[in-house]
């Protein structure tokens, strides 16, 4: 028995996408889960992509002011057991590289949830739903509660996000459009946990940190090219194409256990292909040239890595939850493309970035 196709009420001439670009926040947390074998298990699932709109509204109620978001990202393998054919043009699973000692991993992850507040009591509270909700049909991979650090830094000192996109530019850079019409409104999305050496780190000199980073650490001035080194992690993380630079979405998050000695960055990086990330993570692991590396990754190591798909809000809500899930659901190729995509502004409702700043 197949599962029923995604049903078609929600092919209207508008979609909604998740909050990918909702605004940052001073607390997160990144859940990533697989799905369990068996069609009970994708079954319960798909509900909660049904549901999960709801779910979101019955926490963030308790206080509208904290600007609770979640976006569910689903991960290549796991879209062929949920959903089948069509799939996202460009979804896969993350690209393991290596090179020298440096190693940017692959990991396990059928689903990520990004749930971002004000507070972080509502973030554990929506997460705990989460869970609650999908039970025994998946197993958890990995759960980082990542907070601001001071203004904006990352634990190593430096302002983190400096160079994101700004309004209309965060849909340009973020959402899907025509060139994927069947999953317009959606965007893509990879994440990296990175735990840092901050002994060595600490040991090395203010004006050789700024040379590693490229920019100064006190007032986040980027370094001028005539000093800036070519393996400066602002230097290699910066991808131009046809004299035109490619941007991308950041959300990094600090995170830490200080008893432990475990401090870290969460990297999670949304792009409306996924090719302009990995470019940036292969010019700081492999070099551009290939052995002019990011020096950060002398102190900083990649423990996961995985890629997601963020499907629009309309897609999830039209997922039909009821269907036996045997075999995965598919829908029509043929299905007629969407000519306006509105973006969620961090609420649930309809809305537009259009000439609206991300930051302030």
């Amino acid at each position: 028995m197949q599962d029923a196709p995604l049903t078609a009420s929600a092919q209207t001439d508008a979609l909604v996408s998740q909050p990918v670009a909702g605004p940052l926040t001073r607390a997160a947390i990144f859940l990533v889960v697989t799905i369990n074998p068996g069609a009970d298990n994708r079954a319960a699932v798909r509900s909660l992509c049904a549901g999960l709109a709801a779910l979101i509204r019955s926490v963030e109620f308790r206080d509208l002011e904290a600007g609770l978001t979640c976006v569910m990202g689903i991960g290549s393998e796991a879209w062929d057991r949920l959903f089948g054919q069509p799939r996202p043009a460009e979804l896969h699973p993350f690209r393991e590289i290596r090179a020298g000692s440096r190693h940017a991993v692959s990991s396990p992850g059928d689903l990520l949830f990004h749930i971002r507040a004000k507070r972080m009591d509502l973030c554990f509270e929506l997460a705990t739903r989460i869970m609650t909700s999908l039970g025994d049909a998946v197993s958890p991979v990995d759960e980082v509660h990542g907070f601001r650090y001071f203004d904006d830094r990352d634990l190593l000192g430096f302002v983190d996000g400096t160079e994101n996109p700004r309004g209309q530019a965060v849909i340009e850079a973020a959402i899907i459009g025509e060139e994927d019409p069947g999953f317009a409104g959606g965007s893509y999305v990879i994440v990296q946990k990175y735990l840092h050496d901050m002994d060595g780190w600490n040991a090395l000199s203010t004006e050789t940190q700024e040379r590693i980073v490229g920019r100064t650490k006190l007032s986040d001035i980027e370094l001028d090219d005539s000093i800036k080194p070519t393996s400066a992690h602002s230097a290699l993380t910066t991808i131009t194409e046809n004299g035109r630079e490619l941007q991308i979405l950041r959300d990094n998050m600090p995170f830490g256990n200080a008893a432990a000695g475990e401090f870290g960055t969460y990297f999670i990086g949304y792009c409306r292909t996924p090719r302009t990330t990995e470019r940036m993570i292969e010019n700081m692991f492999v070099g551009r040239p290939p052995g002019n590396y990011d020096r950060l990754l002398d102190f900083s190591r990649a423990v996961t890595g995985t890629l997601f798909f963020v499907p629009s809000a309309t897609f999830l809500d039209s997922v039909d939850d009821e269907a036996a899930a045997t075999t995965p659901a598919t829908a029509s190729a043929g299905e007629p493309a969407r000519a306006t995509t509105a973006v969620s502004d961090g609420s649930l409702g309809i809305g537009s970035l259009k000439g609206e700043a991300r930051y302030e």
